[in-house]
């Protein structure tokens, strides 16, 4: 609620017990609160004035009262008797020195027992719901910023972490591919140079050309590079068997996905040599699938890397597309199978 709001209900509340008390004064002496004398008129007007700014001065005081308690309990949302017990503690005193102060100088009417019960009760009673309603406006203001803050430090953490999540690929691949080209260089520089060539057109795809979103183009033939880049390293007894569906055109995907997949097939791919690659589009999903041999004697160590792998792409599809990806991992004695599923939009 803006400041404009809370001074205006401050306003109409002063206006609204300031009627009430002409009310039970027109009631007390048998009056009608259109019927009245120059002088009374005057006494009047005097009175909504005086109330006017002795309530926004309750207003101050009350923020201040609730702010005290509201910190004091930041464990509940409710207050408790002793603050409620206070706020009627200094109604009172206020309301009876509004009152005789009305009658003795303003009115210069004879105090009556009678009018002055009548104006505590509405009085104490309007009053203390001035205080609820200012301390649920100090309430709901905390709420409102509390939760902006909480999702901007949500927000931050989310962009620090997909940062950290995506550098760690950098400097694996990179080392990676500079160990291919070492052992490349002095047994034939043309495949050096084709090397080279391969790992300067991921790496400008990995640093300067994707942003927020990529078209699956554009990631396709990322992926297309960096599988000829694997088999450079890798002997001729391998098979392998890639296709991406023609349909993969304008689609927009976070980029650096499947790679980590690919990758791991290649760096564990034994037995057979068998690598099968399949990506399509089937309604609004991407469905990607990669299948690689394995041999009954691969260690547990290799096994332990490529989970770290995979539990580090599951927590960058869960930020990326929460709900929306499905991940499958099956492995038997020859054969380790990856699928995964992404909702586009």
């Amino acid at each position: 609620m803006n400041a404009k709001s809370g001074w205006g209900n401050t306003l109409s509340i002063a206006i609204m017990l300031v009627i009430c008390f002409f009310i039970i004064t027109d009631i007390v002496y048998n009056e009608r609160i259109w019927e009245f004398s120059d002088f009374a008129l005057r006494a009047r007007l005097l009175s909504l004035g005086m109330m006017i700014v002795v309530f926004y001065a309750a207003s101050y005081m009350y923020r201040r009262i609730s702010r005290y308690f509201i910190n004091k309990n930041k464990d509940t949302k409710k207050g408790n008797w002793k603050e409620y017990a206070f706020i009627f503690l200094i109604n009172f005193p206020f309301i009876n020195i509004i009152h005789l102060f009305s009658i003795k100088y303003i009115t210069q009417m004879h105090f009556r027992p009678r009018e002055s019960l009548m104006v505590n009760i509405v009085g104490a009673l309007l009053l203390f719901l001035y205080y609820i309603i200012i301390r649920n406006r100090i309430l709901s203001e905390n709420f409102t910023e509390q939760n902006l803050q909480l999702e901007k430090i949500k927000v931050d953490q989310l962009e620090t972490e997909l940062k950290f999540l995506k550098s760690q690929y950098h400097p694996h691949f990179l080392f990676n591919a500079l160990n291919t080209i070492y052992f490349q260089i002095d047994e034939n520089n043309k495949d050096a140079k084709q090397s080279i060539e391969l790992l300067s057109h991921l790496l400008r795809y990995q640093l300067y050309d994707i942003e927020q979103e990529v078209t699956m183009e554009q990631e396709i033939n990322y992926l297309k590079s960096y599988i000829a880049f694997q088999q450079l390293r890798m002997s001729e007894r391998l098979v392998l068997k890639v296709y991406f569906d023609p349909k993969l055109k304008e689609q927009k995907i976070h980029p650096l996905l499947f790679q980590p997949l690919i990758e791991n097939a290649f760096k564990y791919v034994r037995g057979e040599y068998n690598i099968q690659l399949e990506m399509k589009l089937k309604e609004n999903q991407i469905q990607f699938e990669i299948k690689n041999s394995i041999s009954q004697s691969q260690n547990t160590g290799n096994k332990k890397e490529q989970g770290i792998g995979i539990e580090n792409l599951k927590r960058r599809l869960d930020l990326l597309y929460p709900n929306k990806y499905n991940l499958e991992i099956k492995q038997t004695e020859s054969i380790f199978v990856v699928k995964l599923a992404i909702s586009i939009d």
